[in-house]
């Protein structure tokens, strides 16, 4: 059984997070990831407080282990989901696209284990010294916004500069993924992809076959002309449509974002395969086939501990 860092400091089975998936990261899901043993994570997205805590309460409903919430800081309800967060004291608060501090002593008072999701090497110590209990360090293989440095060449560097347990995200899909990850110095990994096509994701039908069928090359990454929107997500007329647009003549950086507005509720809600932004990692060419949370979460596991039992093959 893979122990680590990650695994007692947060009181789970294996040490695998579960991606804050905007749109797809529900109670439910969230709740079905940590029943597996690993930490499911419900994304607050850009909705209101009531969501969230409809969100928290039906995952309470269905599990008694440790969850977490995960608050986009672009929201315009930021701050209103970030006091949810707290009075509810969920047992994590991960964060993405910016910098968590204001919000950190009152989840950290409120016995909050907060995990920023950082890109780069001057984030994870911004957020190390405010009080972080890890950080997840992403690579722009990841699904949805992404950062310049690949999973790669960020986690080493990322675990080299600070003190705290680091999981490496982005392009992990697998026991291999996990492997490689710990040999990073990383102690454990956050997977976004792979859940999309968990039985218990309620995410449109449309979106898992999309990823099912998709091959290595199968993702684009947009938003990078006018700079802090970047996201990867698949091809399709969107997104295709999205990357031609933003490189015009006539382009500018509110027309380009206000092209996705929507566009992922489109995708998730209503499987709207052309007009819709289906954020997918590159990894998704690797995932190809459905399963309840549970045997996804020992599947990589359990290949990942495979792996390292046999690693002393390759010394002389």
């Amino acid at each position: 059984m893979l122990k680590t860092k990650i695994t007692e400091l947060f009181s789970i089975t294996y040490p695998i997070f579960q991606g804050g998936m905007a749109w797809i990261a529900d109670g439910k899901l969230a709740a079905a990831v940590s029943e597996g043993g690993g930490l499911g994570i419900i994304s607050a997205m850009n909705a209101n407080g009531d969501y969230l805590r409809e969100q928290i309460a039906i995952a309470r409903s269905l599990t008694d282990k440790p969850f977490g919430v995960n608050i986009m800081l672009m929201s315009p309800f930021a701050d209103e989901v970030a006091a949810i967060a707290a009075e509810e004291k969920v047992a994590v608060v991960t964060t993405g696209a910016g910098s968590p501090v204001k919000y950190m002593e009152q989840w950290i008072a409120a016995g909050i284990k907060v995990v920023p999701v950082v890109a780069s090497v001057a984030m994870a110590q911004k957020v190390a010294r405010a009080g972080a209990s890890a950080v997840v360090a992403e690579g722009q293989e990841s699904g949805g916004h992404i950062g310049e440095l690949t999973t790669m060449a960020l986690v080493p560097q990322v675990v080299d500069a600070v003190d705290i347990p680091v999981l490496a995200a982005g392009g992990i899909a697998d026991g291999r993924g996990l492997a490689a990850s710990l040999a990073l110095g990383a102690e454990g990994v956050q997977m976004g992809t792979r859940f999309l096509v968990a039985n218990e994701c309620g995410v449109h039908q449309n979106y898992k076959e999309m990823v099912l069928k998709a091959t290595d090359t199968s993702t684009i990454a947009t938003g990078r002309r006018f700079g802090g929107s970047t996201c990867r997500q698949l091809k399709n007329n969107f997104s295709r449509n999205f990357s031609k647009f933003e490189f015009s003549a006539e382009a500018t950086a509110d027309a380009v974002n206000a092209l996705g507005v929507g566009a992922l509720r489109r995708a998730a809600v209503e499987g709207d395969t052309k007009e819709g932004c289906f954020l997918a990692g590159q990894i998704s060419g690797l995932v190809n086939r459905e399963q309840p949370a549970a045997d996804i979460l020992r599947e990589v596991a359990e290949e990942a501990e495979t792996i390292l039992k046999g690693a002393a093959k390759w010394l002389g």
